[in-house]
């Protein structure tokens, strides 16, 4: 069964950790080049001062910006999520939203500067915002990426 944005979709919004984190994808593009992803706020969800605990904060942002990289370089590449930087700028509350870009122009760029089996790092950058559309926290992530050894090994015979 191939995976589809959709079933992707709905998958991660009922695994357990995202589930009881109060964390919905609502999206990934057809061409995975975006994805969205909200984080509820409510009784349970929120922390000891009736806010997004920061955590769940950082945890809806975690593989996202790696997901949509892995599915437009394909299975010749290897790509993993690396580390994470979050600066908290208020208080979260109610609805909280992410969006992820990664255009297909970058994914060609990480294609090209990965060839040969070359260790690419790459920083992306996203915003959480509130319902009113207020920037609630700024989130950097680090994507490493490389092309397969069988693959380098491959082109180079």
């Amino acid at each position: 069964m191939r995976v589809t944005p959709r079933r992707l979709a709905i998958g991660m919004s009922l695994w357990a950790p995202n589930l009881w984190s109060g964390i919905r994808i609502k999206r990934f593009a057809e061409d995975w080049t975006s994805a969205t992803v909200e984080l509820h706020v409510n009784r349970i969800t929120r922390n000891y001062v009736k806010t997004a605990f920061g955590g769940s904060m950082s945890a809806m942002t975690d593989p996202y910006f790696f997901m949509l990289v892995m599915h437009q370089l394909g299975r010749d590449y290897v790509v993993w999520d690396t580390r994470g930087e979050i600066e908290f700028l208020k208080p979260g509350r109610g609805v909280l939203t992410a969006h992820f870009d990664v255009p297909a122009a970058k994914a060609d760029e990480l294609r090209e500067r990965a060839r040969g089996g070359a260790k690419v790092l790459e920083w992306f950058e996203t915003d959480i915002t509130d319902a009113a559309g207020d920037v609630v926290a700024r989130v950097r992530r680090e994507v490493y990426v490389r092309e397969k050894k069988r693959v380098t090994a491959a082109t180079t015979a």
